[in-house]
């Protein structure tokens, strides 16, 4: 006699509260969590983005296409019922397109100019949309007078790249953001929509800027080795400080969003980290780090279920970061 044998589903658990999910189960049992909440945020982010496009039966198809991720009488399966057939219906009474600037037509010769104006004045409109732009230039004003030309202009170009780590990260999952925000004196920031996704994605997201900030880090450490020029030293070892600092996991820094997924065990770790860290660079930063580490170790707020990925990510960026501030010699925000 001969036996068969089938394969089983591994068993999954809720990420929102650790309780076990059932086949095909598309709602916690026990929390009640949309399980497909982040491809859920997908597909919204992809319908909308065709809608303003003016793509109204492939932005339908695509709200339609969430459905099998929703219980069937939950109020977002109805709102996605009820909008996809309002986008069938404007597409079928919507106007044919006209020709771009057709009124231009009517200026003869001067048509070509008037094209090029309203080209130009749709360039500066949407260049305006853009508020990191102007915030970004009023970030390197300031650090300019206050350090210098050069370190000035190298350190905001730090910020940015640490804060598009963060948005390519969010974008690269498909999920919509922000360009970043600059806030002179105080830092930068991407606003994302973070509402329901899973913690170990949030820290990811999280660790995504100090690390685009180590490997700025690292290139500022790497032309002061090659040129001998003091200033690429004084960018490293800042750079590599304020991420250090900005991992200290408490309230709304980097730091404080991946301690999220971590549970007693990996802060625990972050903790003794920090302490054979701080002793190996002696700097303050990491009994910042530290401190906050330790307040977390008897925090309440333990996920069901740690990240052990997550806890190696983060150790191994404050042990990268200690390496800059252990072997590039300098001060901190060098002055002219």
């Amino acid at each position: 006699m001969s036996s068969s044998t089938f394969p089983v589903e591994p068993q999954r658990n809720c990420h929102n509260c650790g309780a076990p999910l059932g086949l095909g189960a598309i709602v916690c049992p026990q929390c009640h969590t949309l399980l497909h909440s982040e491809q859920l945020l997908r597909i919204s982010a992809a319908a909308k983005a065709l809608e303003e496009k003016g793509e109204l039966l492939q932005a339908r198809d695509a709200w339609l296409s969430a459905l099998p991720l929703l219980p069937h009488d939950a109020d977002q399966a109805q709102w996605i019922r009820g909008h996809a057939y309002k986008l069938e219906i404007s597409s079928k009474n919507a106007a044919p397109p006209t020709p771009k600037y057709q009124w231009a037509k009517r200026l003869g010769p001067l048509a070509p100019i008037a094209i090029l104006l309203a080209k130009s004045q749709a360039f500066i409109l949407a260049l305006f949309k853009f508020k990191f732009v102007f915030s970004l230039l009023a970030y390197v004003a300031i650090y300019w007078e206050l350090f210098g030309a050069k370190f000035g202009v190298g350190f905001a170009l730090m910020i940015l790249i640490h804060e598009m780590g963060h948005y390519i990260d969010i974008r690269r999952r498909g999920l919509p953001a922000d360009m970043p925000i600059f806030l002179p004196g105080f830092g930068a920031y991407v606003r994302w929509q973070a509402l329901g996704v899973t913690r170990q994605t949030r820290a990811e997201v999280s660790l995504a800027g100090p690390l685009a900030g180590l490997l700025a880090a690292v290139v500022c450490a790497a032309l002061w080795f090659s040129t001998g020029n003091t200033i690429w030293a004084a960018l490293a070892r800042t750079g590599a400080w304020l991420n250090i600092v900005n991992l200290t996991p408490i309230w709304v820094l980097d730091g404080g969003q991946a301690a999220n997924a971590l549970d007693k065990t990996g802060r625990l770790m972050l903790l003794i980290a920090c302490a054979v860290l701080g002793v190996f660079v002696w700097d303050i930063s990491f009994a910042i780090v530290g401190a906050g580490a330790l307040y977390r170790v008897f925090a309440s707020d333990l996920p069901p279920q740690g990240s052990p990925r997550i806890t190696g990510y983060f150790v191994g960026l404050l042990a990268a970061l200690a390496l800059i501030m252990k072997f590039v010699p300098g001060h901190l925000f060098s002055p002219r």
